[in-house]
């Protein structure tokens, strides 16, 4: 019989001059980027956090804290990969892994496909154990304001036995 566990995240982050738009690990062009104290990236963010609550093991913040400056400006792609290690290590695997990103501006769509790809790499997946959404919010709120981008994922993880 084949244990499984789900696992959801959440991330927001402030949009602000000066700092580069960085989402599943690509580097987008857009006048604002996300404040942050590693770079970022509010999708590989909330994936790291529903890995970690399928087994639950806490949420970034306690590997990664924002006060420790080791982690400062740090590639979430890295801490992603250290992430995948604990999962391994505890004898599970990835099934699948959802998520949509929330976003007024820039228009996601044709990064989407290399945002996939990027996690799948590091997870160690196929590409299509990996979705990835875009949405706006129509203009409601602080992400719809333009203020800044959030993203929401789920993980499905199995036991590797």
């Amino acid at each position: 019989m084949t244990s499984i566990r789900i696992g959801n995240g959440y991330d927001i982050h402030q949009l602000v001059a000066g700092r580069p738009l960085i989402l599943g690990g690509i580097r987008i062009e857009h006048p604002l980027g996300l404040q942050g104290h590693s770079d970022a990236d509010v999708l590989t963010h909330a994936i790291m956090d529903a890995l970690l609550g399928a087994l639950s093991l806490g949420d970034i913040g306690h590997y990664f804290p924002p006060t420790d400056p080791q982690w400062a400006g740090a590639d979430s792609l890295k801490l992603l990969t250290q992430v995948y290690g604990l999962i391994m290590e505890r004898g599970w695997q990835i099934g699948n892994i959802d998520s949509v990103v929330v976003a007024e501006r820039p228009k996601l769509k044709p990064y989407l496909g290399a945002m996939g790809d990027r996690i799948s790499q590091v997870l160690q997946v196929r590409p299509d154990q990996i979705g990835i959404k875009a949405t706006t919010n129509e203009k409601l709120g602080p992400v719809g304001q333009e203020q800044g981008i959030c993203a929401y994922a789920v993980a499905l993880l199995t036991s590797a036995a």
